[in-house]
């Protein structure tokens, strides 16, 4: 369906303002995926500049209406719905529970004496991209004990690593603190598939077992786009 997108018109308030209600009206009536025309056409239709029409996008990607991907194939698309998930640990079982296909793609594993304080001794750091149905959610970089789990970045690590903690070592994390605030991707965060800016949910994370000892430390980014947290709160 394309999008009939008027000349903006004096009296109505700011430019980017009538740009940006008038897309978030043709979104609702497009499939998630759809792929918006270029900003030099939009701008077109409007009457107006790119900028001004960049103004407009950068609001609805805030409003989560809208994705921008950069690199081929990149764009501005119409976002998926959301993920609500129940806290941001054990992504894999949580995307399972939704209907969808958990994955990983690995971007480092490595052996390192310097940890996060909260790891006594060296540790395994693990750098991923974590996938819901192939597409990037969250970008992690995770550490855990090499004296618990030795010889753990010799295993696969595209699957759930809770998973392959219990199985090949017997222990694996049963309760997380976890630290959550917003934040805005930087160049190096390309991974994700998101531009530079993007609102982003990070998230730091100290998993202990059932000793109490901590078994992993995490800092995490997950896309606000894609992303939404739900809490359960018991009121008395």
């Amino acid at each position: 369906m394309p999008i009939a997108l008027r000349p903006v018109k004096r009296g109505r308030g700011p430019a980017h303002v009538q740009i940006e209600e008038a897309l978030a009206e043709a979104i609702e009536r497009l499939e998630p995926g759809t792929r918006l025309p270029p900003e030099r056409d939009l701008a077109r239709r409007a009457r107006v500049s790119r900028m001004t029409v960049r103004h407009a996008l950068d609001s609805l990607e805030r409003r989560a209406l809208v994705a921008r991907r950069v690199g081929r194939g990149g764009g501005t698309f119409v976002a998926d719905g959301k993920l609500e998930l129940a806290g941001l640990a054990a992504l894999s079982d949580q995307l399972r529970e939704l209907g969808l296909t958990a994955g990983a793609h690995v971007l480092s594993s490595r052996h390192v004496a310097a940890a996060p304080a909260e790891i006594d001794g060296p540790a395994y750091e693990i750098v991923r991209v974590r996938l819901a149905d192939d597409d990037p959610v969250a970008l992690e970089r995770t550490w855990f004990p090499a004296d618990v789990f030795p010889g753990m970045i010799e295993h696969p690590l595209e699957g759930s690593l809770y998973a392959l903690l219990r199985n090949a070592y017997g222990e694996a994390p049963v309760r997380a603190v976890e630290r959550l605030e917003a934040t805005l991707a930087r160049r190096d965060d390309g991974a994700l598939g998101v531009r530079t800016g993007a609102p982003l949910f990070a998230v730091e994370r100290v998993a202990y077992g059932s000793s109490g000892r901590v078994l992993e430390v995490s800092h995490d980014l997950f896309r606000g786009d894609r992303v939404r947290v739900v809490w359960s709160t018991a009121l008395r």
